[in-house]
């Protein structure tokens, strides 16, 4: 996965109508504000990773997906009421009820196309929070239709600072760099990655890595790959390093999963 750029850690600048992420190494730092590094505002968890799995969202029931203990559920009621549970849960957990809305359709259908996955918005929603703040980095938002405006691009890919050297996949298209590849969207998908895991959540007919609904849908196959089963230790710190290969960025990512499944902001 494009490790965001994030690897280490990165910095914004905002150019035109585009975030850049840029790195800084300062994992260490308390002192993060509004602007700050996302990563940096969610305190590791101090969990084995290997022996721990997904947080579950069991209580407080707010927490529960509709349509969870329902076969089925999904398509227009399932977007219905997924809904009406982003709207309540919305201000607990400090995201966006469209990003929430993403979340949630993201589960119901990886419920229905990889059941054995058992993967939970929990999971899409800590790494979100880490790789962007779900699409608010930097002053982004998110549009009703869940484009995040302006667009959040990471830095080049060009061997530095703890990142991979990885050469244009795209000609530029996704990232606007012709000659080094650059991590983009809500969930930070560098574009090789997205041309094969690429998908529209939303059902607009399109698929789009700067939309939360589709990047949400294609983070859930990306996590799911592998016959990866999230309920296990072992399942759920696979999908979540091959993100980014660090085990303090999977506590990061547990510590604001955990926070989700109880109904509060990391």
């Amino acid at each position: 996965m494009g490790r965001l750029a994030l690897v280490v850690v990165l910095v914004a600048a905002v150019i035109g109508t585009v975030v850049f992420l840029q790195q800084r190494s300062q994992f260490g730092r308390t002192d993060a504000g509004p602007d700050e590094i996302p990563a940096l505002e969610v305190a590791p968890a101090q969990v084995d990773l290997g022996t721990v799995g997904q947080p579950t969202a069991v209580a407080p029931p707010s927490a529960l997906l509709p349509g969870t203990s329902t076969a089925g559920a999904g398509g227009a009621q399932g977007a219905t009421s997924v809904s009406a549970w982003a709207n309540g849960l919305g201000p607990r957990t400090n995201i966006p009820p469209i990003a929430l809305q993403a979340y949630g359709m993201a589960e119901l259908t990886m419920r229905r196309a990889d059941p054995q996955c058992h993967l939970s918005w929990v999971t899409i929603a800590g790494l979100a929070r880490i790789e962007s703040n779900h699409g608010r980095y930097r002053g982004a938002h998110i549009e009703p239709n869940g484009d995040i405006e302006p667009r959040i691009v990471g830095v080049p890919l060009d061997g530095t600072s703890g990142n991979r050297t990885i050469s244009d996949t795209d000609g530029g298209l996704l990232d606007g760099d012709p000659t080094l590849d650059r991590a983009v969207g809500p969930l930070q998908f560098i574009p090789s990655t997205w041309a094969k895991w690429r998908a529209d959540g939303n059902d607009d007919g399109r698929a789009d890595p700067d939309n939360i609904f589709d990047a949400a849908l294609a983070a859930g196959h990306y996590l799911c790959a592998d016959g990866r089963d999230l309920a296990t230790g072992e399942g759920w710190r696979s999908a979540v390093l091959s993100y980014n290969n660090s085990d303090d960025y999977g506590r990061r990512v547990y510590a604001a999963a955990e926070a989700y499944a109880n109904s509060t902001a990391p």
